[in-house]
């Protein structure tokens, strides 16, 4: 152990470079780096959708007269009769019986087998995140949209308007759900990060702060696996090393907690411990950087013919919902999960960007004969593109022939005379030859989305 309750952080640093004062040092400018922080007055609401996929189908239901899902023990995640994915959100009933976000249908029956289940609804879920965001909006100059069912709001500047944050925050939270019925909570700090943790606090239904007067009191006894950008491993790591709690973390020193991580990682942990983040509140999101698609079939896959299906059924979708964001990929990896859950994966380079069905979905083939060993039972299969460009970039060479390029305008015409058909009149009007014969329901956000561009069409 590198580190315990009797050391003092001063000490910690010692075993690895003597430089005991020097770490000293840096973790006194870190406070007093936070306290110059306070004059520049950033201010930073995070709202977060309390259990957000069961919510919003159980404000759906109420308002149909039916029970409302949110006081028994309920979750979202699929047919309970097939195994066909995992609880994507759950009841605080259903919390009581351990029923944890993530784990299979079938291990949270076992725990709780009166757990009334509801399937996911991604239209629902797309209409909901765009209601409350649009609250948001009419007391923020810029919103993030950080996720479906979070967002970031840059209140700063806006002390006239709204003098008091906390009432603002309660007014926000209150209007979102009286209006549209489903709880958020919002966590008010003086930047991304705090806001984030404080939003974390106590559920649901509530406003929290942490400004940075407060870090020490409400942030640094909790564990250190509740910092956010900790994962499982990591915390492990940390906790190995005897650092239990973040505000332990926050007195390491950096080249310490670099140490036990890497630099990049143990750098940005060690700035979120001591509650540093420079990061902007941004109107747009960062430019995507890859699309991906999986699916959890509901009887393990023994035969080639069956993967390719299902592949197809992948390939079409996460194709097309890349093709709406107008790009293209340099490289495509393929996902197999065998029935004792071990992952394995294999990708490919493309000599040039592509947004073709037919070509990716030929390469996932290879990729797939290429990775499996035909007799492993398959439980998960899974499709990456990624190493995106918005240009389409085409090599020439002396081999080319008007043919091969006309076939491939032809197949990127029919991708698109597709997709427009799709988003004019829904997802299952024209459908690929192999995918129907698959009982598989994949690309449910995708299907959603298009009928939004549908209603936007027909509206124009």
């Amino acid at each position: 152990m590198l580190f315990d309750s009797n050391t003092s952080y001063v000490n910690f640093i010692a075993p690895l470079d003597k430089r005991t004062k020097k770490e000293y040092n840096i973790v006194t400018n870190v406070r007093e780096m936070i306290e110059v922080s306070d004059t520049n007055k950033r201010l930073v609401f995070h709202v977060d959708v309390n259990s957000a996929f069961l919510s919003w189908e159980a404000a759906r239901r109420v308002k149909l007269g039916e029970p409302d899902l949110r006081l028994v023990p309920s979750a979202i995640g699929g047919d309970p009769e097939k195994r066909t994915g995992v609880i994507l959100a759950k009841s605080i009933p259903a919390k009581k019986y351990g029923v944890k976000t993530g784990e299979p249908i079938a291990a949270a029956l076992r725990k709780c087998p009166k757990l009334q289940l509801a399937r996911p609804n991604f239209k629902l879920y797309e209409t909901s995140s765009h209601a409350f965001m649009d609250i948001c909006r009419e007391y923020a100059p810029i919103v993030e949209k950080y996720s479906i069912d979070e967002c970031f709001l840059d209140m700063t500047g806006t002390e006239r308007v709204y003098p008091d944050p906390i009432a603002t925050a309660h007014e926000i939270k209150d209007k979102i759900r009286d209006k549209l019925g489903f709880t958020v909570n919002i966590g008010i700090g003086s930047n991304r990060l705090l806001a984030k943790m404080a939003s974390d606090f106590e559920k649901p239904d509530k406003v929290h702060t942490l400004f940075t007067n407060e870090i020490e009191q409400k942030m640094w006894q909790l564990p250190v696996r509740e910092l956010f950008g900790i994962g499982h491993s990591t915390a492990e790591r940390l906790e190995r090393a005897g650092i239990s709690t973040i505000g332990i973390l926050a007195r390491c020193g950096v080249e310490a907690v670099q140490y036990l991580v890497g630099d990049k990682l143990g750098r940005m942990i060690y700035d979120y411990a001591n509650g540093i983040d420079d990061s902007p509140v941004l109107e747009e999101s960062p430019e995507t950087k890859g699309f991906s698609i999986s699916t959890t079939v509901a009887s393990d896959i023994t035969d080639r013919e069956s993967a390719h299906g299902v592949l197809l059924a992948l390939v079409d979708s996460v194709t097309a919902r890349m093709r709406a964001d107008s790009q293209y990929c340099t490289c495509v990896a393929v996902t197999i999960r065998s029935n004792d859950f071990k992952n394995r994966s294999h990708q490919r380079k493309l000599s040039e960007a592509t947004d073709i069905t037919s070509e990716i979905y030929e390469i996932t083939k290879r990729l797939f004969d290429e990775l499996w060993d035909s007799r492993t039972p398959l439980r998960l299969l899974g499709v990456a593109l990624t190493d995106l460009t918005r240009e389409r970039m085409v090599q020439l060479t002396l081999f080319d022939d008007e043919k091969s390029e006309e076939r491939r305008e032809r197949s990127r015409a029919l991708d698109h005379a597709v997709d427009m058909i799709r988003s004019r009149y829904g997802s299952d009007m024209i459908t690929r030859g192999r995918v129907c014969k698959s009982e598989l329901e994949v690309g449910r956000k995708y299907r959603a989305k298009l009928e939004e561009m549908g209603r936007e069409l027909d509206e124009k």
